[in-house]
């Protein structure tokens, strides 16, 4: 191996630290609490380091967020693979993202409703955001009809996204929502 090689590969080894240091801050005490000062004390470098990495906060919380879309996209495209048939799939891909969203609120909060750097609807999307909604476009394909396929996606993704949020907000109370994703799946397959 190089130097060049070891340096890089180190390089990355730092950068992954950085970002599940920052992850486990953020899950035990809240992104309030993720600051460069203390992600440097919590990895052992100095701060400098740290920028040397990334620009900021936001730029950590980026790098959070796509380490969850690509979670999230294995989660949809488990669910999709394991369903009998085309409307279980879509219930899969539903529950997946609910289940997600309920027991990653930290990282759901970073991909979703968090201000990120991140590029969504376009060439420059990162592929595992174009993943997350490859996983979900191709369980609401079997129900497209003549709709564009993208808006009816995007659609069924706001309509799903809007329940999680209420529900994890509390503006929605838990007990019902296993009730309103099925009501949800029914209006997409109906």
């Amino acid at each position: 191996m190089s130097i060049r090689e070891r340096r890089e590969r180190e390089r990355q080894e730092r950068e992954r630290l950085i970002v599940d240091a920052a992850r486990e801050l953020a899950e035990s005490e809240g992104w309030e609490a993720v600051t460069t000062r203390r992600l440097a004390e919590r990895i052992e470098y100095s701060q400098p380091v740290l920028y040397s990495h990334f620009k900021g906060k936001d730029a950590i919380m980026a790098a959070v967020a796509l380490d969850g879309f690509a979670e999230l996209a294995a989660e949809l495209r488990a669910a999709r693979a394991s369903a009998a048939d085309p409307r279980a799939a879509l219930a899969g891909a539903a529950a997946a993202y609910a289940r997600f969203a309920e027991t990653r609120p930290v990282v759901y909060e970073a991909m979703f409703t968090s201000k990120v750097d991140l590029t969504f609807a376009s060439d420059e999307t990162p592929p595992a955001l174009q993943e997350g909604f490859a996983e979900l476009r191709e369980a609401v394909r079997p129900f497209a009809g003549d709709d564009d396929l993208g808006a009816r996606t995007e659609v069924f993704w706001a309509g799903l996204h809007g329940l999680v949020t209420l529900t994890r907000g509390g503006r929605l109370p838990a007990e019902g929502h296993e009730e309103r994703l099925a009501l949800l799946i029914r209006r997409f397959t109906g």
